[in-house]
């Protein structure tokens, strides 16, 4: 571990704490995705539409945008410990709080306060192992971390029905506070105390800038898919984020204590991830949201039936986590990226021939394939992530990287619905899904072709 590290957290470090972490961003992973399968339960409750209630799922995904920047400057200034303690109050109180909710407005102002605990819960847990973990144990330390984001999309659907069929859709939300109680208990037992440094003034240009041009986007993507979308506002939506990005990311270079430092970009791997990873990420999470779609809208299938052929992905995850470690140890990451690029592009291929007369031995054969690869894609993207961020960098490149991993969510629906729309105007509703599915094979070759421009060594240094 690192000789800066506190000797109590060189000693939890890979065992509790990173598993606490794990169980903190399961839970944020979780409420960021299991809200779409009970739109319509409490639309009916509230007396609004399905679509409305989407404001709820955006208020979430914009305030954990907008404030994980700032989630370091809250770091320095008050230590990885209070921050974490006072983000699980604050997701557990705001959880509660949704559930009592007894309108939209209500709702959506519950789900802000439970994005902002999100927004400081799982960037300040992960840098919690990051900071302590030496080159020698970041795959291991990872394989802890990747799991949240893998599963919580796919068990969502599945839980998020279960729920409301047996339960009433409140309990989407107060399945939170057994948990959230759990880890807070957890963290108060495990969490070293560290010493706090004043911190540095906050960069105000950079908070306003971020906030407005990631809000923009998140927002944007948010209308376009919309049944009945505003093509005036999604433009303008965009053009803002972009008009006042640009200058943002020139502040931030040029700062001396910027909101979020970018030097970690000007590392290949780093840099790489970020691009041709998020892309494969984004395709990954677009999988899970069409997957749904196509086999009710299309196949004609009950909800409990997809749901139950959904969890395949799931199945495919769990069963192949145990060789992604020794694989990621074995072979070059460069080696590792490529096939699993290529493997998962094959697997959505399939996809595409599915019918609904298709025997279901096939398609589980197909979404078990997609998942062991889904599985070993994501862990081999995290890992290299962070393969050559040497301490000093660790801090702004966990904060990128958690601002990288929320946008490939928010792309995800946006590459699911317009490649639906584009689909169905070209080839008509019979063919829209088709489109979209090698929309993502499309994006997934993007991602090999970025992984083979990397070098061949690339990540040697933790191998």
């Amino acid at each position: 571990m690192n000789s800066s590290t506190p000797p109590e957290l060189q000693k939890w470090e890979l065992g509790p704490v990173a598993l606490l972490i794990a169980g903190l961003m399961f839970m944020e992973t979780l409420d960021a995705t299991v809200l779409p399968t009970a739109a319509p339960t409490i639309g009916r409750e509230f007396g609004v539409t399905s679509s409305q209630v989407g404001i709820c799922i955006t208020a979430y995904l914009t305030s954990m945008l907008v404030l994980i920047p700032v989630s370091t400057w809250f770091l320095e200034r008050w230590g990885s410990r209070k921050v974490l303690f006072g983000a699980i109050i604050l997701f557990t109180i705001a959880s509660a709080l949704c559930a009592a909710s007894t309108n939209l407005t209500q709702l959506t102002a519950m789900r802000i306060l439970q994005g902002a605990g999100g927004a400081m819960m799982v960037p300040v847990g992960r840098f919690v192992v990051l900071r302590s973990t030496d080159k020698s144990n970041i795959i291991r330390a990872i394989a802890y971390l990747t799991w949240p984001a893998l599963f919580a999309p796919v068990i969502a659907p599945a839980l998020s029905g279960f729920l409301i069929t047996y339960a009433s859709w409140p309990w989407i939300f107060l399945i939170n506070v057994p948990l959230g109680a759990i880890a807070l208990l957890t963290a108060i037992k495990i969490l070293p105390h560290e010493e706090i440094g004043s911190g540095a003034k906050l960069d105000w240009s950079g908070f306003y800038g971020t906030t407005i041009s990631l809000g923009s986007l998140v927002i944007g993507a948010a209308e376009l898919g919309k049944p009945n979308s505003s093509s005036l506002l999604t433009l303008a939506l965009f053009t803002i984020s972009v008009v006042v990005g640009v200058p943002t990311i020139r502040h931030m270079f040029s700062a001396s204590t910027p909101l979020i430092g970018l030097n970690a970009l000007r590392i290949r791997t780093f840099r790489s991830a970020s691009s041709g990873g998020g892309i494969f990420r984004s395709a990954l999470h677009t999988v899970p949201f069409l997957l749904p779609l196509l086999f009710q809208d299309k196949f004609g299938w009950s909800p409990g039936k997809t749901g139950s052929v959904v969890l395949l992905l799931f199945v495919g995850n769990i069963g192949f986590k145990p060789f992604t470690t020794p694989i990621l140890k074995r072979f070059r990451f460069r080696s590792i990226l490529i096939v699993t690029c290529l493997a998962s592009a094959a697997t959505v291929t399939a996809l595409v021939g599915l019918r609904s007369t298709t025997p279901t031995w096939i398609i589980a054969i197909v979404l078990i394939s997609s998942g062991c690869f889904r599985s070993l894609g994501a862990t081999c993207y995290n890992t290299i992530t962070f393969a050559d961020i040497e301490q000093p960098l660790m801090r702004e490149a966990n904060i990128l990287a958690n601002i990288v991993g929320q946008l490939t969510q928010v792309l995800a629906v946006a590459f699911a619905v317009i490649s639906l729309k584009i689909g169905s105007q070209l080839f008509g509703t019979s063919y829209e899904f088709s489109f979209a599915l090698w929309v993502v094979v499309a994006l997934m070759l993007y991602a090999a072709a970025e992984a083979v421009r990397l070098p061949h060594h690339a990540g040697d240094s933790i191998r």
